[in-house]
């Protein structure tokens, strides 16, 4: 399928979902609410059938916080990327790792280095930093380390 198909068919399912027009891939930006039933819709809808979540990651802008999932369809081979913009004072989303297993380790990397909690996840604590990391967002650009003297 096609970009311009796949918006189509992006637009039906979502009204409210707008597109940026760079790039290879089809970018949408979803309001952060519509996000679970979204991607229920990815991963099940017979045109779509977005199996594969191989990339979510979190951009801070200092003044608001970006997550972004990277999609495919290894039957269809198409590929998306979707974008939902957080509140940086407190930056929530639901959880998709009982959609996409691979979202599982993802999400636990986002919530310890960026700090934003994903809703209903079923295992949300450090993954690769060590104890007494709790609660510090190293990938946060305010993050100041004084013992590493480390200043984003």
């Amino acid at each position: 399928m096609e970009n311009e198909e796949l918006k189509t068919t992006i637009t039906a399912l979502l009204p409210s979902a707008t597109f940026e027009e760079d790039g290879e891939w089809l970018n949408i930006n979803i309001e952060s609410k519509d996000w679970l039933p979204f991607a229920q819709q990815l991963r099940k809808g017979d045109s779509l059938f977005f199996d594969y979540l191989f990339c979510l990651t979190c951009i801070d802008w200092k003044t608001h916080l970006t997550m972004v999932y990277h999609l495919s369809s290894t039957k269809y081979r198409h590929n998306i990327v979707v974008k939902s913009k957080l509140d940086s004072s407190n930056p929530e989303i639901e959880t998709v790792s009982n959609i996409w297993r691979t979202a599982d380790f993802h999400e636990r990397e986002v919530y310890e280095m960026f700090g934003v909690n994903f809703l209903n996840h079923p295992d949300l604590r450090l993954l690769i930093l060590p104890d007494g990391w709790e609660g510090k967002k190293p990938m946060l650009k305010d993050f100041e380390d004084p013992i590493n003297m480390i200043k984003l």
